[in-house]
């Protein structure tokens, strides 16, 4: 039962009810809320539904309060109502209608907290993307874990999500990658390649990618033609990483619905068909090739110059010469005309070109296409996730979604700060396996998945994070992934234990009897109660605003109270969960936390997070 909306329907009814001449648009467009009151003394609920309503109704906020406010007090499992402050409707509910509520959380079993929302709506959630020229590294962590909370929150909540991985697998880096294979290739050969070229990717982990090569081909490519060469060190190199980046990811148990190939946006339909049926690329990389001409409107044109031409009819494409970049301009530009993309006209801050000064294509157009594509797909929500580095893809990327789908897709783009590793306070910054940074693999070795996706998740997206080694494994409430842990290991201690002292009970049936949670009278066992009743808002609000750190947040807190209750227990021994004394009471309180133990459980199965049974 989510019981916001459960009371925001009803006191909806009563206005309309008695507001004379009210409407569902005017209710709708109100802004009314129904919200827990900042300060536990002023109730359990509280609307601003007088305020906001007082308008239409021709009324003053407090006169139209003191009209609702007879009504709202006899609804069901409502004890008090005030009215405060300009308006506010202030609720109080009654100790059993809290306790009805735990009856209801444990009749829903592991289907409480799930929403129907999202109705069903497909969105594509892209996430990790990140360039196939190396293992992952801690920079890639907080996006890969954020996108994947983010996607079973989604479904959670009702949607037809869609988990995505963009692979950048065209452009320069992908040519650098190539030339570093081949260096990798002929010391496999036996060549003494001496210090790697300043400028080519470093790390060891390309050392099997050349010995795989001399392993299948022999000394071949030595021989080959330069453009050949680099094609099959390309091709060869980005499915090994690709292969490496997945298996990284499984660590953190990961795992992406589909793959995008940006190659394939530069490919007509003939010449991608060729390069799958010759060489196996695309589903070398895990591209389904089949699927995307299935839904692409145009096989005999790339996929960039559809989206182009799509835009052009639409009159949104220009030539014209860019004002040189804010600040100092780069030494190599010059004032030229170009291909623009009238971006300004859909909030960007300047016009962004679609060519280089090559006749390529510019990145940007690259993932114009990619998003058409997602539009084309059937995708009418797109969520993308962005490290760092690229907050000012945001406006323009956004832009061309609006401009593309003429308003009728959104995309929100998730940006994730940096985190910064540390050990003792100190600040870790190299890994001798990848050359330049602490892979993804190093950390979750060291401190399991659990522990890294937890607390990835225990800060907005948008905030920098800081990642300490030995507190995220020290055993204290301090470490936040070790507290709500050890409150699901508590529990299902408690309900270990207790079959020992009743062995005779159907604990199974906790809690469904007529009377069976009257003993719950305690205001901390109560609190617990109000608590889970949020839950399902938890869900839906979260979802919505896409911030799976709520759900952190939430099972934290949970956590908290539930220990809380715990500790008191110690102090007072009538408090604990067990009486062997009372069997009733006991009934009760088993209850009451087997509930809790359900909702940490739904919470961090959200999260990727095991619900532990045992600390050890």
């Amino acid at each position: 039962m989510n019981i916001f909306r459960y009371f925001d329907e009803k006191i909806t009814a009563t206005c309309q009810e008695i507001i004379p001449g009210l409407t569902d648009a005017q209710i709708a467009a109100s802004g009314k809320t129904l919200e827990v009151p900042r300060d536990p003394a002023h109730g359990d609920l509280s609307t601003n539904a007088a305020m906001v309503l007082a308008r239409p109704a021709g009324g003053k906020p407090r006169e139209i309060a003191e009209l609702l406010a007879p009504t709202i007090r006899e609804y069901e499992g409502v004890e008090s109502v005030e009215i405060a402050g300009p308006g506010f409707i202030n609720l109080r509910l009654t100790p059993g209608f809290w306790r009805r509520t735990l009856g209801e959380i444990l009749r829903e079993g592991a289907r409480y907290g799930a929403s129907a929302i999202g109705a069903g709506t497909k969105v594509n959630i892209e996430y990790v993307s990140a360039n196939p020229t190396g293992p992952m590294h801690v920079g890639h962590t907080r996006g890969a874990v954020f996108g994947d909370a983010l996607a079973s929150l989604m479904r959670k909540a009702g949607f037809e999500v869609t988990r995505e991985y963009y692979i950048n697998d065209a452009g320069a880096q992908i040519k650098i990658l190539a030339e570093s294979v081949f260096l990798r290739y002929r010391e496999a050969l036996g060549e003494k390649i001496g210090e790697i070229p300043e400028g080519l990717y470093p790390g060891d982990y390309l050392i099997p990618v050349g010995e795989a090569i001399v392993k299948k081909d022999g000394g071949k490519w030595l021989s080959a033609s330069e453009d050949i060469r680099a094609q099959y060190m390309a091709n060869a190199a980005v499915m090994a990483m690709m292969a490496l980046i997945k298996d990284d990811l499984a660590r953190l148990n990961i795992r992406h619905d589909g793959f995008f190939s940006e190659r394939i946006l530069h490919s007509s339909s003939q010449n991608a068909h060729r390069i799958e049926q010759e060489e196996g690329y695309f589903s070398g990389v895990g591209f389904d090739i089949d699927a995307y001409y299935a839904a692409h409107t145009d096989p005999d044109k790339t996929a960039i110059q559809e989206a182009v031409d799509t835009l052009e009819a639409r009159g949104l494409i220009y030539t014209g010469v860019l004002e040189p970049p804010k600040g100092k301009p780069p030494e190599d530009w010059e004032p030229r005309p170009q291909m623009l993309f009238r971006a300004t006209q859909f909030g960007d801050d300047v016009d962004r070109p679609l060519k280089k000064s090559t006749g390529e294509w510019t990145y940007f157009a690259a993932d114009i296409a990619y998003h058409y594509s997602k539009f084309q797909r059937g995708f009418s929500q797109m969520i993308d996730v962005f490290g760092a580095d690229h907050g000012g893809y945001v406006k323009r990327t956004t832009a061309a979604v609006a401009a593309l789908t003429d308003g009728k897709a959104s995309l929100d783009i998730k940006i994730c700060q940096l985190v910064r590793l540390l050990r003792d306070g100190e600040q870790v910054k190299m890994s001798k396996r990848s050359g330049n940074f602490v892979t993804l693999r190093e950390v979750v070795d060291e401190v399991g998945p659990d522990a890294v996706r937890f607390m990835m998740l225990f800060r907005k997206n948008d905030a920098p994070l800081d990642f300490d080694f030995a507190k995220v494994t020290e055993q204290s409430k301090d470490n936040p992934v070790f507290y709500v842990q050890y409150a699901h290991a508590r529990i299902c201690s408690v309900l270990r234990n207790v079959q020992e002292v009743f062995p005779e009970m159907d604990w199974a049936a906790t809690g469904r009897g007529e009377g069976a949670l009257d003993p719950l009278q305690d205001p901390d066992e109560l609190s617990l109660i109000r608590m889970m009743a949020s839950w399902p808002r938890m869900v839906e609000s979260a979802a919505a605003a896409h911030e799976p750190h709520r759900i952190a947040f939430f099972v934290h807190e949970l956590a908290s109270a539930f220990h809380g209750l715990w500790n008191r227990g110690n102090d007072n021994p009538q408090l604990r969960f067990i009486l062997s004394g009372s069997k009733d009471v006991t009934l009760a309180r088993i209850a009451l936390i087997r509930a809790v133990q359900m909702v940490i459980a739904s919470a961090l199965e959200i999260l990727g997070v095991e619900p532990v049974e045992e600390m050890r």
